[in-house]
């Protein structure tokens, strides 16, 4: 059996672990792993390359339930632990790993992040402690289109949150990297680009301002800011060369070719492990594992067959790296390369050679900028426009001059020249100040893009293939055909029958979208917090992705966890309007009374009443929105009191479909009255699973059910959709319906909130 194919078997057999809605159980793994020996050991390649599939795919879901085993059994109770510190995060948040548990060992150790304590003695990586844990699984916010936080978690190898209750340290000294990285970060800290040192020399996250952050991200700059292949490859080089060099110093019977590509390797893994051993780092090093083992075959490999051995060897020792965006975006930015320059060779001419390097390079990063956009408008919904001149000054000066004078800083500190490290670290950050003030000077590129053009990024590639196959003059149907198909959304008109209302998963908060004919109005604003707030992290994201320009705000009250976003998503679209019952300059009024009509849908305000303003819940405006056959009532966070109010002689208008559960579902909110008076079917509730609350309340649930509710709640279903037709209404979840899969599911104890 060759190499090749093998590698390509275990490819498509873990693969299956992105889409898979529930992982199979054990005994049926077990199953699978018999049936695919048996099937290998029969001397016929269909038979064998089945029965490797399914021992490949056994052991994929084999990794997966192994992932999954903490959260369904560690977290219904107190558990006394051995844990290893891998990483301080600051003084009351550390990641770590349970070796023991019970007095037994955990093979393979089970990542956590430990928060909201204080360890009794300053605390570093490599540390061990002697742990009573309070665990949870690891619970994600999940949208549409947005970050996928429980799938990252999972490819990270962290399953797992907690606290701990009682803590003894066992072992009190640091490891070698954590003492290593203490006294660099106090070298690099008198330096103005000393956190972006820290993190493409040790793989550190970069403690950057949000404007470097957004600069990034805006210039498609953000991969070289950060420990990666080409780092760790370079470093390889760098050793290679040196022994290389030796080489060239010692007899000839002495010289093995071997040599040099082996110590290459050696550092490769030693400067992985000195970063902290990330799973970038790691995948790198098994791909130069696999690259080493290949070429000591003494064979010639083709580009395509290396590729392939990599992404396998890096499946096999971690199945569950295929749910990682990092090693999406490194596996398929390698294939680009490869497939770029065997099918538009770069172009070859005569004149100097700086020309000819910049030509080179401006041939690279066309390629990129095109090639990539598929991967890029998947995992971040857009692409930058001004990435091909960034790069073209960026790729040169941090490859070629930043990351060797920090490798060179790096191993002057190690030996403790001071005089000669300072002066490679003022040139490595020069040379990043250098780079910012030029990025900075580059105008704006950054282009969202939404989720109707996915198909249209494939055309370059499939242009390519056309231009080489001379597919126009031999296929010209099928070219003109996937043109047509592939451009629909710009002759395809939107779909005006129906509406929908979305919850959005924001946590403990609340955001609403009614949305109709590619527009929307936003029923208040998610939450906000240092630094951040849901609008930018989510709701404009998810408002693009999904092609919804929203026409006017209705904020509920003033609480954060309800208006946190308005400023941000004011910035991105000031033409909105905006009603409230706050009074405040800029704000329509939102009082009972008020009615008004927007694409065909009628919105009235039932509450507070005009000449008796209130703040607070009780001062949360309640509106209807209805489409003559199906109504919606948003209630913000009105409680009890505010109720009683409302349906005095004002009942018989509250009558709705659908409710929004007031104040996520608390026990001082949905009385009995208000509950019966709506009569509606579904009810919505936006809350965060680990709330210190623990909202919803189980009686309030009980209080809708009873008297015929549906019940649905983002933190057990993520995003929560409505859709209304002249035909009635469906109910979308995101767990259970839009995106179905085995790392969306609700882990841990059943008992939790929500």
């Amino acid at each position: 059996m060759r190499l090749t194919s093998l590698a390509t078997c275990l490819i498509l057999a873990i693969l299956p672990l992105l889409w898979l809605p529930a992982l199979p159980a054990l005994p049926f793994i077990q199953a699978i792993a018999v049936a695919g020996f048996l099937l290998a050991l029969i001397r016929h390649n269909v038979a064998r390359y089945s029965g490797f599939w399914l021992l490949f795919f056994a052991w994929g879901a084999l990794a997966a339930q192994s992932a999954v085993w903490p959260m369904q059994h560690l977290t219904r109770g107190p558990q006394k632990a051995e844990i290893e510190i891998v990483a301080v995060e600051n003084d009351a948040a550390y990641r770590a790993r349970i070796t023991q548990l019970n007095g037994k060992a955990m093979v393979p150790a089970v990542g956590v992040t430990l928060y909201g304590n204080t360890l009794p003695q300053p605390g570093c990586a490599g540390q061990r402690w002697s742990m009573t844990l309070s665990l949870r699984a690891v619970h994600g916010q999940l949208n549409d289109g947005g970050f996928d936080s429980q799938r990252y978690a999972l490819a990270q190898h962290q399953p797992l949150t907690g606290r701990f209750t009682h803590a003894d340290v066992t072992d009190a000294r640091c490891s070698l990297r954590a003492r290593y990285l203490t006294s660099l970060m106090a070298t690099l800290s008198a330096y103005i680009q000393g956190p972006v040192l820290l993190g493409l020399g040790m793989g550190e996250r970069l403690a950057v301002t949000p404007e470097i952050k957004n600069l990034m991200r805006e210039t498609g700059t953000g991969h070289l800011m950060a420990i990666s292949g080409l780092h760790i490859a370079l470093a390889a080089s760098v050793v290679w060369l040196l022994v290389r060099g030796i080489q060239f110093f010692i007899p000839g019977r002495w010289v093995s070719w071997r040599a040099p590509l082996v110590a290459g390797f050696c550092f490769a893994a030693f400067y992985a492990w000195l970063t902290g051993m990330q799973p970038p780092a790691l995948r790198t090093v098994v791909s130069l594992g696999a690259c080493l083992a290949l070429q000591l075959s003494g064979r010639l490999w083709s580009p395509w067959q290396v590729w392939r051995v990599c992404i396998a060897a890096i499946l096999l020792a971690d199945p569950l790296a295929v749910l990682s965006h990092s090693l999406l975006l490194s596996a398929f930015a390698v294939a680009v390369l490869i497939f770029w320059y065997q099918w538009v060779p770069a172009p070859r001419f005569s004149g100097p050679w700086v020309v000819r390097a910049v030509v080179s390079l401006l041939h690279l990063q066309l390629g990129m900028l095109l090639l990539l956009l598929p991967v890029q408008i998947v995992v971040f919904h857009g692409f930058s426009l001004s990435s091909l001149v960034a790069n073209l000054v960026a790729v040169p000066l941090v490859t070629f001059i930043s990351v060797p004078l920090i490798l060179l800083g790096m191993g002057l500190h190690l030996w403790r020249w001071a005089a000669a490290e300072n002066m490679v670290w003022t040139l490595a950050d020069g040379s990043l100040s250098l780079l910012f003030r030029f990025l900075t000077a580059l105008p704006d590129g950054w282009i969202p893009v939404d989720k109707r053009w996915l198909w249209l990024t494939l055309l370059p590639w499939a242009a390519i293939v056309a231009w080489r196959l001379r597919g126009a003059r031999t296929c010209p149907v099928v070219c003109v055909s996937a043109l047509v198909l592939a451009s629909s959304p710009l002759w395809r008109a939107d779909k005006t029958e129906g509406w929908a209302v979305h919850m959005l998963d924001v946590g403990q908060g609340l955001a609403m979208v009614i949305e109709r004919q590619g527009r929307a109005i936003l029923y208040d604003t998610g939450p906000a917090w240092p630094g951040g707030d849901s609008a930018q992290q989510l709701i404009i994201p998810w408002l693009r992705w999904h092609h919804l320009r929203p026409e006017g705000v209705i904020i509920s009250h003033e609480h954060l966890d309800h208006i946190g976003g308005l400023v941000s998503l004011r910035k991105a679209w000031p033409s909105m309007w905006i009603r409230s019952p706050l009074r405040w300059a800029g704000h329509g009024p939102c009082v009972r009374g008020e009615r008004w009509q927007w694409r065909g849908l009628t919105f009235s305000a039932h509450w507070p009443l005009t000449n008796k303003p209130q703040r607070g819940n009780n001062g949360s405006c309640v509106v209807k929105v209805e489409d003559g056959t199906h109504s919606v009532l948003l209630t913000g966070d009105i409680e009890a009191k505010g109720e009683k109010a409302m349906l005095s002689r004002h009942w018989q208008y509250l009558a709705s479909t659908l409710i929004q559960v007031p104040h996520h579902g608390s026990n001082t909110s949905s009385s009995l009255p208000l509950v019966q008076r709506v009569g509606g079917q579904i009810a919505l509730v936006s809350a965060s699973r680990y709330n210190a609350w623990r909202l919803p309340s189980f009686k309030v649930a009980r209080r809708y059910q009873k008297e015929g509710y549906r019940w649905l709640t983002t933190p057990r279903l993520g995003q929560l959709t409505v859709s209304f037709s002249q035909h009635g209404w469906q109910i979308h979840s995101l767990r259970d319906q839009i995106l179905p899969r085995w790392y969306h599911q609700w882990f841990g104890a059943p008992g939790d909130n929500g």
